[in-house]
């Protein structure tokens, strides 16, 4: 094998490329050639440096990419603003729910009912009031139960109200008796609302759009 053949080889296995001819035909032509030896062994300091020269400074631009960055991600300040106003309804909740047990309470206890109702009416008041606050305490604790407490609710105050404002018209009711129902009402709207908004969160995350509602 001559000398240029070899070095051609060499050169070629040094780039990773097919050598040509057997490798033990190179191998052993370099045991016995002190001259291809030593210039294959010049061939790979030279390739080591090239491929260890260091890299070519640049500018460092952190500082300009940090400064175009926006302030906050995308959707994010809609998304927090959504995460404050279901926490505020669930607040509201907790209020009317207790506000409604506060109510209830006292005609459990004692069935001293208002307009001088009979203890048992008076006590049934009480529970039904005491169950309508634990509703609105089950759905601030679990957003999720709003859908399948609206139309029981929702369905009691549409038939309560019109007959409310009948007997208060007619003086079968005092006003501060009918004013207590306020808080029934206050709480259907608040649960109606949690129920729209999780429906409308469902709706678009089976859409694929960013929960921002």
């Amino acid at each position: 094998m001559s000398c240029h053949l070899c070095r051609e080889a060499l050169s070629s296995r040094l780039d990773g490329e097919p050598l040509g001819m057997p490798a033990e035909e190179l191998d052993a032509h370099l045991a016995g050639c002190a001259g291809c030896a030593a210039w294959a062994a010049a061939a790979e300091r030279v390739t080591r440096r090239a491929r260890l020269a260091p890299a070519p400074a640049v500018p460092d631009l952190t500082a300009a990419v940090l400064g175009a960055l926006p302030r906050e991600l995308p959707g994010a300040g809609a998304a927090a603003r959504a995460r404050l106003a279901d926490s505020a309804l669930r607040v509201a909740l907790l209020v009317v729910g207790a506000a409604q047990a506060t109510l209830a309470w006292p005609l459990l206890a004692t069935g001293a009912g208002a307009m001088s109702a009979p203890v048992h009416m008076a006590r049934e008041s009480g529970a039904w009031n005491l169950a309508l606050a634990a509703a609105f305490l089950a759905v601030a604790a679990g957003p999720r139960l709003a859908a399948g407490a609206l139309p029981f609710l929702g369905s009691f105050v549409a038939f309560l109200l019109p007959v409310t404002l009948a007997d208060l018209q007619a003086g079968h009711v005092h006003a501060d008796r009918a004013l207590t129902h306020l808080l029934l009402l206050a709480g259907t709207v608040l649960v109606a609302a949690v129920a729209w908004r999780g429906r409308r969160r469902a709706a678009l995350a089976v859409a694929g759009r960013p929960v921002t509602a």
